[in-house]
């Protein structure tokens, strides 16, 4: 149903009303790459949380879309017992290094030690899920290539863990929960052909592929807020404070039924209200627009951290007078959805 390929060791799966669950001690493979050639080619799509942000990590039911940019990563052999890894932004500027040991992934030289250890542990877990990954003893040549700039925010931990998880024949799912944590809804878009509706169980994972295509999608943008969101803080920072009741969560999965079965605008942006309004009480943080847009003739939700990264906006006004109205105010870069959401 979503494009994904189940192998090796036992594999336990259901459907129930339209859904998948996945549990999670399945081996979960995409595996994309030539047979008798050298160089191998993996890429995850980037993601975009619609709804239920934060809540996602205790169980609500969230909307998520993957992106057309995304990130690739190349990998070919190379000499020594190294790996050598370079990763390039989306203006091709070389932005991260690292020459990692084939003994025990420890460093060797980088320009970047925080990220050379994100790398490091990420290599030994796809080492712990499969014994035969790079049991040859062959250096290793890694290029990685965003689409997206850095500080957009839509993934390049989780296109990065998805890309390996393919090199590696690992699970994806566990390499990201026993690495950098989260909900695993970006997993899901990395290797998804539309929206999807994610839930995160006790022991299982929910996913369904969702026609999610409103007719009012010319009337949606996403708008970048100047600044990167630290997500794996944001969720450290939640997990710590908060706890949402069920009554919660119930109520948020309900406005995400509710946005997909959207069919008009005024609708669609009352539910970005109410859903809005609940998570600003939830994180005592003022709304988006009341707190720096309150003038804007539209709709507007935080997307993700908040904070940070993106926005949606849903507004029927001209979109030379949207696009005037954010400059004005600072903020040069506000994309169509039919420009970022994958196969719209």
């Amino acid at each position: 149903m979503y494009g994904v390929l189940f192998k090796n060791k036992k594999i336990i799966y259901t459907q129930e009303n339209n859904f998948f669950h996945i549990y999670l001690f399945s081996i979960f493979v995409t595996k994309r790459k030539s047979k008798g050639t050298i160089k191998q080619t993996f890429r995850g799509n980037g993601k975009l949380l619609i709804t239920a942000e934060y809540a996602v990590m205790d169980g609500a039911l969230a909307l998520a879309l993957p992106t057309k940019p995304g990130q690739t990563m190349n990998v070919k052999d190379g000499r020594g017992a190294e790996i050598n890894w370079k990763s390039y932004d989306s203006t091709g500027k070389l932005w991260f290094e690292g020459h990692f040991s084939l003994y025990d992934f420890s460093t060797v030289k980088t320009n970047d030690e925080l990220k050379a250890k994100q790398i490091g542990k990420l290599l030994k877990e796809c080492t712990r899920q499969n014994s035969e990954f790079l049991s040859a003893w062959k250096g290793q040549t890694v290029e990685t290539y965003l689409d997206f700039p850095l500080d957009w925010g839509l993934g390049s931990s989780s296109t990065l863990i998805y890309c390996m998880s393919q090199w590696a024949d690992a699970n994806p799912y566990y390499l990201l929960f026993n690495t950098i944590g989260g909900s695993g809804y970006d997993i899901a878009c990395a290797y998804a052909e539309g929206p999807v509706l994610y839930q995160l169980g006790d022991e299982s994972i929910r996913i369904d592929e969702v026609y999610f295509n409103p007719p009012f999608k010319d009337n949606l943008y996403f708008l970048h807020l100047n600044k990167k969101q630290d997500s794996a803080k944001a969720i450290e920072d939640y997990k710590s404070k908060i706890k949402p009741d069920q009554t919660f969560l119930n109520k948020i999965s309900s406005i995400t039924e509710s946005i997909v079965a959207s069919k008009k605008l005024s609708e669609f942006q009352s539910l970005l209200l109410e859903h809005e309004k609940m998570v600003s009480e939830l994180l005592q943080i003022p709304a988006l627009k009341e707190h720096v847009f309150n003038d804007f003739k539209g709709s507007m939700k935080s997307l993700g951290a908040w904070g940070g990264d993106f926005a949606l906006v849903a507004s029927d006004e001209n979109p030379d007078t949207i696009k005037s109205y954010f400059e004005n105010k600072g903020y040069k870069t506000i994309v169509p959805y039919t420009d970022l959401v994958l196969n719209v």
